[in-house]
């Protein structure tokens, strides 16, 4: 018999939240136990539109969320300046996080990294939950073998509030480990506006490009002599980060140790 899981969201009223509620309700052997969010505190699911018609209740405070609740997992879509918070309180009370807010510091990681081995909790941090995003990355990967001439162009929602996006990142750091730094381009250029060639990773350029109307999107490019390659994925609804959400609330209850990256748990 299938475990139940149960599970809390953190800004279940966002649209990636609202998705998530949806995605937990929806899966047999989820139950979810509370919603956390800045507004509709002590209010029912049910009493809100467009949310499942479950009689789970709306907190604004996490420590009292995971207080009054039995948790196994957070599911946590908030936002760089609080989500490292939350893991550290999810861990307090014995709640293995599975994270989907980016820009997260190597420091971040390190130290939360250190905090799941001494609690004996697993964690996952995820640039990205787009099955589709982690293979675009792994395929980057294998491509940078041979065309080490890259640059990442990374497009998302004009409401995203960091640049680059964790998965550009994430890509670049994944391609640094087979591709030895370079400078790229002509050693004389001059950038006639600053930040034209967009931020540098160890010679491979990233840009970002925020618009209304966007979700996630990425396309990598690759040159070398007398070719291009593009590898391209695109999120255009949110219920694309679903399937990677589910798949790592049922890996972290395995673990003991914090995961940064979705490709690290699949095949």
């Amino acid at each position: 018999m299938t475990q139940t899981i149960k599970v809390a969201i953190t800004g279940a009223g966002g649209k990636m939240g609202q998705e998530a509620v949806r995605m937990v309700t929806s899966t047999p052997h989820f139950q979810l136990v509370a919603a956390i969010d800045m507004h509709n505190d002590g209010k029912l699911l049910s009493e809100i539109e467009g949310m499942p018609n479950v009689e789970v209740r709306m907190y604004n405070d996490l420590h009292k969320a995971l207080t009054e609740n039995e948790v196994d997992v957070l599911i946590d879509l908030t936002n760089p300046k609080v989500g490292r918070k939350h893991m550290e309180i999810a861990f307090e009370h014995g709640v293995r996080p599975v994270v989907g807010t980016t820009g997260f510091s190597e420091t971040d990681v390190r130290e939360l990294s250190q905090m799941a081995e001494e609690k004996g909790l697993g964690a996952i941090i995820a640039p990205n939950f787009a099955i589709g995003a982690i293979l675009m990355m792994k395929f980057s990967q294998m491509a940078a073998r041979y065309l080490p001439d890259v640059e990442i162009i990374e497009m998302h929602h004009d409401r995203k509030l960091d640049a680059p996006s964790g998965t550009a990142v994430k890509t670049a750091q994944m391609i640094s480990e087979v591709r030895e730094p370079k400078q790229q381009g002509n050693p004389e250029e001059k950038e006639e506006l600053q930040g034209a060639k967009g931020a540098e990773y160890e010679g491979m350029r990233i840009h970002s490009v925020r618009l209304p109307g966007l979700v996630a999107h990425q396309e990598v490019l690759f040159g070398g002599i007398g070719q291009t390659l593009t590898i391209r994925h695109d999120s255009i609804d949110r219920t694309s980060f679903m399937p990677g959400i589910r798949l790592a609330v049922e890996t972290v209850m395995k673990l003991d140790l914090l995961v940064y990256g979705l490709e690290n748990i699949i095949e």
